[in-house]
């Protein structure tokens, strides 16, 4: 759908769902409040124009793919998204600017994951949805331990989640990802933090301490005020939870 308040920006909309949007003209501007904060963690841990090599674990509309390239065009891109119709849609109603530095690949995400090289990238973003649930298979100690070999030192793993209070779907995530990472944060909204409502969490993690005290700076300054929740907070969440393994799962939900 056409976004009237700008000349040529655009919201995608899966089963009537909003979940992406992209300005055509300006991909810098990050409309979605979860997408302005994993931004907001990009500027806060990689200087400005600095390369800063990505994979993104789903597409959608390839709004942050499109600001990574747009901000720092020096670095490299994968991005797997398990719909080719989608990619076949985005691609023929909001092209991106072709470049070898931007790899698409239609496929599992987990699978893809496999394939990539040890060290090679200094960032993976999770945004994957199916059925408003991320994959159980990007959800496991396992997955987590894989994004960490592809990360380079000082790398950081971002993930979308939604959840409301009490955040069991958080607290498992929490658990799972500190199994593998030894620095934890949260972001969001005072509201969703409060339990007031459903909403967004922005996951970070890194193996090197995360630059807390910008990235609360940085979020509380955008439209909708973000909060930060550090490690120890963080622990809160997770507390009685257990983390999520691929013997969880069974041999089927692992594909």
């Amino acid at each position: 759908m056409r976004d009237g308040s700008r000349r040529n920006a655009w919201t995608l909309l899966l089963d009537g769902v909003e979940t992406s949007h992209v300005d055509l003209d300006d991909p810098t501007a990050l409309e979605f409040e979860y997408v302005r904060w994993l931004g907001d963690v990009i500027e806060c841990v990689a200087p400005a124009g600095s390369r800063v090599d990505t994979v993104h674990l789903g597409g959608g509309a390839l709004t942050l793919a499109r600001y990574v390239m747009a901000t720092r065009p020096q670095s490299t891109q994968i991005v797997f998204e398990i719909d080719g119709a989608l990619v076949d849609l985005v691609r023929l109603r909001l092209p991106w600017h072709r470049s070898r530095r931007l790899r698409i690949r239609v496929g599992d995400a987990r699978a893809g994951l496999a394939a990539i090289a040890d060290a090679s990238c200094d960032l993976v973003v999770r945004d994957a949805f199916r059925d408003a649930v991320v994959p159980a298979n990007l959800r496991t100690v396992e997955c987590a331990l894989r994004v960490k070999e592809c990360l380079r030192p000082g790398g950081v793993y971002v993930m979308n989640v939604a959840d409301r209070a009490p955040f069991a779907t958080t607290g498992v995530e929490l658990a799972t990802v500190s199994e593998a990472f030894s620095d934890v944060a949260v972001i969001s909204e005072p509201g969703v933090l409060r339990g007031r409502r459903h909403g967004n969490l922005i996951i970070v993690a890194a193996n090197e301490p995360l630059p807390v005290s910008a990235i609360a700076r940085r979020v509380a300054d955008g439209g909708v005020q973000g909060r930060v929740r550090d490690l120890r907070q963080s622990m809160e969440i997770a507390r009685g939870h257990r983390p999520l393994r691929d013997a969880d799962l069974g041999t089927a939900r692992l594909q």
